[in-house]
């Protein structure tokens, strides 16, 4: 029975994380787990105070264990995770100065077989409330980078708009079975 691959596609906002995570999971015959976050701006119509980041780490992380598990019970090999508790910390600092949820980011990004970075190379696209500008979509970008390369987590940055964003993708996962 083959390993199952968890692949977590993690970049600032509006950098395709969840058209990517779903087609992958189309290709691939595997499943997603969408971005706890974007549910939890859409169920509460704001975005999260500080006092809440960790509980959406948490959630996160949980809901990523769920869905591999799914996976497992039905012969799936990959679980394409539409960002990451990392992604959660990174926030964290940006907007609320709070380092606290980096440890265990870091622990929790143990299970990816692989990150997919995803760049900032498409046309930025308020949604009223999440994004705030493509300022702030750059500066999360770079804390994004720091954060890998500080921790010496591999990655593969992923670009391009459409079927070159998607085929870049395809190749790096099939770099696991390579």
């Amino acid at each position: 029975m083959p390993k199952l691959q968890r692949i977590c596609l993690i970049g600032a906002g509006c950098t395709g994380k969840s058209t990517l995570a779903q087609a992958l999971a189309a290709h691939f015959g595997g499943l997603w787990v969408p971005e706890h976050l974007r549910t939890f701006c859409e169920q509460n119509g704001r975005t999260p105070r500080a006092d809440e980041q960790a509980a959406i780490m948490r959630a996160q992380f949980e809901q990523e264990e769920q869905v591999a598990a799914l996976a497992l019970q039905t012969g799936r090999d990959h679980v394409f995770c539409d960002g990451a508790p990392l992604l959660t910390a990174i926030y964290s600092d940006f907007y609320f100065a709070d380092r606290s949820l980096f440890d265990c980011a870091y622990a929790l990004h143990a299970p990816y077989a692989l990150t997919l970075l995803l760049l900032p190379d498409l046309p930025w696209l308020p949604d009223g409330l999440q994004r705030d500008s493509e300022t702030v979509r750059a500066a999360v970008h770079a804390r994004l980078q720091h954060a890998l390369q500080a921790m010496h987590l591999p990655h593969i940055e992923v670009a391009g708009r459409d079927d070159a964003r998607l085929q870049a993708a395809i190749l790096a996962v099939e770099t696991l079975t390579a």
